[in-house]
């Protein structure tokens, strides 16, 4: 039983990776959502935003 919830959080945070990817969002971040939350984190990485820019560098361009 406790294998297949390791599983399942892997499998999770596995695919919030690959989600975060394709969104250019912070990928790590969403891994240790996974991690966290297993398969609850992968309606909110898909729900999000994509990873804003600095104030900073977006001034300069």
């Amino acid at each position: 039983m406790i294998g297949l919830l390791i599983i399942v959080n892997l499998l999770s945070m596995l695919i919030c990776y690959q989600i975060a990817k394709l969104r250019k969002a912070d990928r790590w971040y969403w891994v240790f959502a996974g991690l966290l939350f297993g398969p609850l984190a992968i309606p909110f990485v898909l729900f999000s935003g994509p990873h804003q820019q600095r104030r900073e560098e977006t001034d300069r361009n």
